[in-house]
């Protein structure tokens, strides 16, 4: 199956899930390679060109949001265009004893020919939550999780 556009609904579902498992990594460096190089951003308020400062703006990212784990859902898709529902946990203290977030959006993808992606646009919410409400625990498979439709 070609992960390159235009897309199925079978390739993008699965253009989907490698994305998940890539972020889940933590790892901006492997993360940035699935962007072109002169990739555009807009990640809430930060706008971002290129995998430079994508990397960066990872590295940022992932010193402040610990435990991080995140389940993104195929919304729609068109082409070379997907769109997403996604959500992540994650904590304000590298100990985890500070507080908990839950975080929503929805990211809207273009990918060039080569099926790099060369458009991520973000919009997202962060929902405090305690320790006992987290959907996704170190571990634990993620797509057990029951996300009902009151989340979606």
């Amino acid at each position: 199956m070609s992960l390159t556009p235009p897309f199925t609904a079978a390739s993008a579902l699965q253009k989907v899930k490698l994305a998940q498992n890539l972020w889940n990594t933590r790892n901006p460096e492997k993360v940035a390679l699935a962007y072109t190089p002169d990739t555009t951003w807009r990640n809430r308020t930060t706008f971002l060109q290129g995998r430079e400062e994508v990397e960066q703006f990872l590295k940022e990212k992932w010193a402040k949001e610990h435990f991080y784990i995140l389940r993104k859902e195929l919304f729609s898709f068109a082409e070379n265009k997907i769109a997403v529902q996604f959500f992540y946990e994650w904590n304000e203290s590298p100990d985890g004893t500070g507080q908990w977030y839950r975080t929503y959006g929805l990211e809207d993808w273009t990918f060039d020919p080569s099926g790099l992606m060369r458009k991520r646009m973000m919009s997202g919410n962060d929902l405090a939550i305690s320790r006992e409400e987290r959907w996704f625990k170190e571990g634990m498979d993620i797509e057990s999780v029951d996300i009902s439709e009151r989340h979606l």
